[in-house]
């Protein structure tokens, strides 16, 4: 057992802490990627791990930050900069590749080590010491590997969401010419029997499509979610007739839950294009959300022709080769939005219908409509 004195046991432990909590101030900083900003705000951290009189970190191009003793020498960052850049590893520089004209000047050599995002290489850090001994040059390499490492993993991230983004808008463009095509034509077909029927389905249909394709933020309210829902499935039951029945089960203290855009409709789409329709006599779908502690729960239920688990099992996989833009996004963005605790969980088997289970915090820290 640790006393209070103790609780990080021997001295080694102790410097350890001190340097993964160094490390973890700089984590966030650098996901953002390589800035004046990020290093500026990251700099110092850097300069404590390697535990140097100085510290520079520059692009390619141009210094971005400097930390420590003689600033001046900063105008020599760039050029040090371009030949690690151009050959990709590290070097030690001496004194007169920077001379500051001070015979007494305490840095008299520079450690440059590179800064990488895959094979390329996008800046540099560069250690300036009295004497580049093994133990710092390896420390320099190894905590310019890590910076490298955030940067890539941030970079990884920025992918991950721009491509997110692009698949919402291939979700906007799903509404297939053939969902415009047979709901025009049904509002056509009650202009003469029934025009105020067919004024209300064309409001409904102008509403669901500004909905669809408006530009809209990463996240909506479940309520306003549910509202572009119950106009897509009065379009459909237009279409449909008594073929579609449809059940809302809505507890109104989950109305203001904050969801990713569009994370239900791609859901509810599914249930009547390929659970319902292809079945002959048609069926019902069921959209329920009930309050559960801390949590809203939104199941989507269908007595269709259901599915292959195998093939759902492939899709929520990743399975590039399946038409799954929808059901993969929604999983994908809502693992991203609140962990992997609130990905889709999905019951189907052939001739079983389909059930959808979301799950998703009432509250959770930046994300809001």
């Amino acid at each position: 057992m640790f006393g209070r004195r103790g609780q990080f046991g021997s001295q080694a432990d102790r410097t350890t802490f001190r340097t993964l909590h160094t490390a973890s101030l700089m984590t966030a900083t650098l996901r953002d990627g390589l800035s004046r900003t990020t290093a500026e705000q990251s700099v110092r951290h850097m300069r404590t791990l390697v535990s140097a009189p100085a510290v520079a970190v520059t692009d390619t191009e141009r210094l971005l930050a400097w930390d420590g003793v003689r600033s001046a020498h900063g105008r020599h960052a760039a050029d040090l900069a371009h030949e690690v850049s151009t050959y990709g590893a590290a070097t030690v520089v001496p004194h007169n590749r920077f001379d500051c004209g001070d015979a007494q000047c305490a840095l008299r050599q520079a450690i440059v080590a590179p800064l990488s995002v895959g094979e390329r290489v996008v800046g540099t850090l560069q250690v300036f010491t009295q004497q580049a001994s093994a133990g710092r040059v390896r420390a320099a390499t190894e905590v310019a590997r890590w910076v490298s490492a955030q940067l890539e993993l941030g970079e990884l991230d920025s992918s991950r969401q721009r491509l997110m983004a692009a698949e919402v808008k291939a979700l906007r463009a799903q509404i297939s010419p053939h969902f415009v095509y047979n709901s025009l034509t049904a509002i056509a077909s009650f202009v003469r029997t029934d025009p105020d029927r067919a004024r209300d389905l064309l409001i409904d249909f102008a509403d669901f499509t500004r909905y669809s394709f408006r530009k809209l933020g990463d996240y909506t309210t479940l309520e306003e979610e549910l509202s572009s829902i119950q106009r897509y499935l009065v379009l459909e039951q237009a279409r449909f007739g008594s073929r579609l029945g449809v059940t809302l089960q809505i507890a109104p203290e989950v109305l203001p839950v904050t969801i990713p855009v569009l994370s239900l409709q791609p859901l509810v789409e599914n249930a009547v294009r390929h659970g319902l329709a292809p079945k002959p006599e048609g069926g019902s779908v069921t959209i329920s959300a009930r309050d559960l502690d801390r949590e809203a729960v939104i199941t989507i239920d269908d007595d269709g022709v259901g599915e292959d688990p195998e093939r759902i099992r492939r899709v929520l996989s990743g399975d590039a080769t399946l038409d799954s833009v929808g059901l993969a996004n929604v999983d994908e963005r809502l693992r991203s939005s609140f962990g992997d605790d609130y990905g889709l969980v999905v019951e189907t088997a052939p001739g079983a219908g389909t059930r959808v289970t979301v799950r998703v915090p009432k509250y959770a820290a930046g994300v809001r409509p």
